[in-house]
């Protein structure tokens, strides 16, 4: 039989110094091991008896981490290593068991996890691999719009179909009509059922759901929902006829403040509301009167020349500038205007119907209808991808010089002929 240890005092056990393993009695497999600063409570046990490579029967033996001292005194060590030893007796193994429960915690914890936090790590994951800031702003963007009210701080792990339906149908107004967000902006809600999908894949690949993904859409929400291609519904941007425009800008130009230089250029320009806000004067070649957007800030991702008229050149010439301030529109507090800064100068002028990308097709329905440009220069003035495969592979340049002509024409049309 062992002989049993030596009960120490919580005096004697605080006057161990030296590095070791110190039987302290009270509990049988009690002991103070010592390495270094370290000092750790450990219950040595035997939980079961094994056989070993001679076919002999031999003890199998535990050491059972109680914390470390002093933080756990030697009256709560022993308390610790007494319940063990009384688990051991009805057959339980502690290691075992508290393993088991630390399982079933972090399963319990990974269930609770919310939609919200899945996506956000789901694209903390992908970031690197996306080819542009933009592209990780849409994300966020459109899942803070239209997913996160309706199902962000819900467990990912009870998402389910008619959740997902929920966020895809949800009422939106367009044109000052209500319609259900599939069939008033159709390619958005494609896109945002597509993100649904790639986030519950994620989570279920994390471990966070189980079961079928209840935002795919090949034998499942094709069902519910028409198919984008079939949706008699066209998502326009509202624009306002070419023929209003002369009046329009002398308007706008009595407007003061940046952010109505800034739409007044993008209209110009023809260019995107993020081109413009986010344009810097590193960009801006005034002497050769062009812009070079880089492929880093444009939707087809490639590099887009814009021609400067002598209207868009006065403009630029008369904005202020802020020294160690890069960007040509300075919003609050230096920086770049918010995305919603154009349409705000339309509502002030009573045009809340409008939107700043309408503008756009203005300007293409006015090239098309009263000049003519071919369609390929109109196209790649808008920044747009032939749709045309041949078409494209031909046109490898950007038409330049006829863009030029094409868009100072237009800066005199929006300048009316009152000021010719």
């Amino acid at each position: 039989m062992p002989k049993k240890a030596i009960e120490l005092s919580a005096l004697a056990v605080s006057k161990l110094k030296e590095e070791g393993r110190y039987a302290v009695g009270g509990v049988d497999g009690l002991q103070l091991n010592i390495i270094g600063q370290s000092r750790v409570w450990i219950l040595r046990v035997v939980v079961g008896y094994r056989t070993n490579a001679s076919g002999k029967s031999v003890a199998h033996r535990r050491d059972i981490g109680l914390g470390s001292y002093p933080a756990v005194s030697l009256a709560e060590a022993r308390e610790a290593a007494r319940e063990y030893r009384k688990k051991i007796r009805s057959g339980i193994d502690p290691v075992q068991d508290r393993q088991t429960v630390k399982a079933k915690i972090q399963l319990e914890a990974a269930k609770s996890k919310t939609f919200k936090e899945c996506a956000e790590a789901y694209i903390q994951a992908n970031r690197a691999g996306w080819k542009n800031e933009k592209h990780i702003q849409q994300w966020e963007n459109t899942l803070a719009t239209y997913a996160y009210p309706q199902i962000g701080g819900l467990p990912v792990s009870e998402i389910d179909t008619g959740m997902v339906l929920g966020v895809l149908q949800q009422q939106v107004t367009v044109a000052g009509k209500p319609l259900p967000l599939w069939l008033g902006r159709t390619e958005t809600a494609s896109r945002l059922r597509g993100r649904l999908e790639s986030i519950l894949d994620w989570a279920a690949f994390r471990k966070f759901r189980s079961g079928e993904n209840p935002a795919r859409w090949k034998g499942h929400l094709e069902h519910e929902l028409p198919a984008k291609n079939k949706v008699q519904r066209v998502e326009h941007h509202a624009a306002l006829p070419y023929s209003q425009i002369p009046v329009f800008m002398r308007e706008l130009q009595q407007r003061p403040g940046i952010s109505s230089r800034a739409l007044e250029f993008a209209i110009l320009t023809a260019a995107r509301s993020g081109e413009v806000r986010g344009a810097t004067w590193s960009e801006i070649d005034l002497a050769n009167a062009l812009w070079t957007v880089p492929a880093t800030r444009m939707k087809a991702g490639k590099e887009h020349r814009v021609p400067l008229s002598p209207e868009a050149l006065d403009l630029l010439r008369s904005l202020p500038r802020e020294e160690g301030n890069e960007y040509v529109f300075i919003g609050a507090r230096g920086a770049m205007l918010s995305d919603m800064s154009l349409t705000a100068v339309l509502r002030r002028m009573g045009h809340g119907g409008l939107t700043q990308h309408g503008f756009r097709s203005t300007f293409r329905d006015w090239a098309g209808e009263t000049t003519n440009y071919p369609r390929e220069v109109c196209e790649h003035a808008l920044a747009h991808r032939l749709a045309d495969g041949v078409e494209a592979a031909y046109q490898r340049g950007d038409l330049l010089k006829k863009r030029s002509q094409l868009m100072n024409d237009w800066a005199r049309y929006c300048r009316g002929p009152d000021h010719d």
